[in-house]
Parts: C-alpha cells; sequence; structure tokens
C-alpha cells in the first residue's frame, strides 16, 4: 500500500461509498475527464468504467504512480506524472474539461486559480477539500465567508456544496472535516472590465476586510466621490457586478491620470 506523504498533503480516501458519490455527482460527457491526485485509486476504479477512453490521471507521487500503473492496467498511457500546477491544459487536452478529485488541502486555492486561468475548457469540477473551505467558497455574496476567491470563482462558475464528509473516512484522519462541492461553468465569457485590476481590487478590500470599502480602497479612489452607498459596504456585501463596476471606475481614473501625465509632459516639451 502507498504510504501517505505529510509534504504532499495526502490523506487516502478509503470509504468506497463516499468513493461512489463523489463520481457520481461528476458528468462524463465531456472531451477529457481529468482526476487530481489518484493516490491509491479509489475514485479511479470507479472513472474508468465511466470513461476510460476520455480518462486522464495527474500524479505527483512517484509511489503512487507505480502503485496505479500496476494495479489498474487500464491506466497504461493514461497516468501523467507531473504537477498539476504546472501543467498547460489546453496543450495535453484539447477541447472540454471536467475535473474529478480529492484535493490536497494545502495547495487547493492554487489548483483553483490554476482552473480559473483555463475557465474556457474546464466545464466542470467535482472536488473535495476541506470543509471550511468548501463553505467559503461556496459563499453566496452577502455572507461573512465570502471571500477572495469566492468572489472570482464565483464570477465563472455555478458552484455547489454538496455534502460533508468526516474524518474518519480517511487514512491517515485529518484534523478536519472536508466537503465536496461543484463547480459548473456559467455563461460569463469575460468580466465586463479589466481582470488583473478585478482581482487586485478583491485582494485588496477582502485584505481589509472589516473596513468600508472607502477606507480600503481609499488610495485608488482619492479624487472620487465616495458619499455613494457602494462605499459604505464592506467587501463581503458587494455582488460581483460591484466589484466590475469598481474597477470599470478604477481603470477610468487610472486613464485620466495617465492623460493628465502625458499632457504636462507635452507642455513641458513646448
Amino acid at each position: 500500500m502507498v504510504k501517505a506523504k505529510k509534504h504532499l498533503g495526502q490523506h487516502f480516501l478509503k470509504d468506497e461509498n463516499i468513493a461512489s458519490k463523489i463520481v457520481e455527482a461528476i458528468n462524463p460527457n465531456c472531451d477529457h475527464l481529468v482526476e487530481i491526485g489518484p493516490g491509491t485509486g479509489v475514485l479511479t476504479k470507479y472513472l474508468i468504467p465511466l470513461a476510460e477512453e476520455r480518462l486522464k490521471v495527474i500524479e505527483i507521487d512517484q509511489e503512487s504512480v507505480h502503485y496505479l500503473d500496476k494495479t489498474y492496467p487500464a491506466l497504461n498511457g493514461k497516468i501523467l506524472a507531473t504537477n498539476f500546477l504546472r501543467l498547460d491544459l489546453k496543450e495535453h487536452f484539447p477541447g472540454t474539461i471536467h475535473i474529478i478529485g480529492n484535493l490536497p488541502y494545502n495547495i487547493s486555492s492554487q489548483i483553483f486559480f490554476h482552473i480559473l486561468s483555463h475557465r474556457n475548457q474546464v466545464k466542470e469540477v467535482v472536488a473535495m477539500i476541506q470543509k471550511e473551505v468548501a463553505e467559503r467558497l461556496a459563499a453566496p455574496a452577502g455572507t461573512k465567508k465570502t471571500g477572495i476567491l469566492s468572489v472570482y470563482l464565483q464570477s465563472f462558475y455555478e458552484i455547489e456544496y454538496l455534502f460533508t464528509v468526516g474524518e474518519q473516512v480517511f487514512y491517515p484522519p485529518p484534523k478536519v472535516k472536508s466537503a465536496v462541492i461543484r463547480l459548473k461553468r456559467n455563461d460569463r465569457n469575460q468580466l465586463d472590465c479589466d481582470e488583473k485590476l478585478f482581482l487586485t481590487l478583491i485582494k485588496t478590500a477582502f485584505g481589509q476586510r472589516r473596513k468600508t470599502i472607502r477606507n480600503s480602497l481609499k488610495s485608488i479612489f482619492i479624487h472620487l466621490d465616495t458619499q455613494r452607498e457602494i462605499f459604505s459596504k464592506r467587501p463581503e456585501q458587494l455582488s460581483i457586478e460591484e466589484f466590475v463596476l469598481l474597477t470599470q471606475w478604477a481603470t477610468e481614473i487610472k486613464s485620466q491620470s495617465a492623460r493628465k501625465e502625458n499632457y504636462g509632459e507635452q507642455a513641458e516639451n513646448r
């Protein structure tokens, strides 16, 4: 049996009923069904008959790779022994992708950011993650659990909290409860604003989440009338559309500053 490695955040699922329930939540109708971190293959064994020809598994642990290769002959040529975070999904999986996995808790946020960077391909995700993180990602606007990643993910995915999983179904058991969530790509192709600035504003606002937008983003909106209602809210109270609106205003402010600076330089050169 494969030894769980602490530095990889491995907690192997051992409950077959839970494994089957997780696999039932994924839609197999896609060009590529990708499992992240199969470990000992408890999910994989259910995925093989579901989508054998379209299935690929991504595993960074060499011991797990050898075990999977030996135990599941159907995975011959379907195991990518690499780091998912460094994988160009477009290069390896042309077409639509559905992702499933028991994600390492220590890098689950990084995995979701990587998925976001390939959102036009990744149409669905079913993932088991730390319960607290799952609750934050699925939290609607206006609740205290809303955070940076939940706002960014919900901009492009509908997120559903499916069910809670206890510690006893893993080996070794984690110190926290887990949960399974499902992400489904929504109809938004892109944000109606500068996406990099949108993310910067979200990070800045939630970095000082106890403050109102008027105070947390005052360095950006110093020359704007901040008496509007939106500036009296805290970040968790803002909808995605309101963050987009703030980003549009910030972009206009930057453009005005650039025009003034350019005009000043032209005046000096006369």
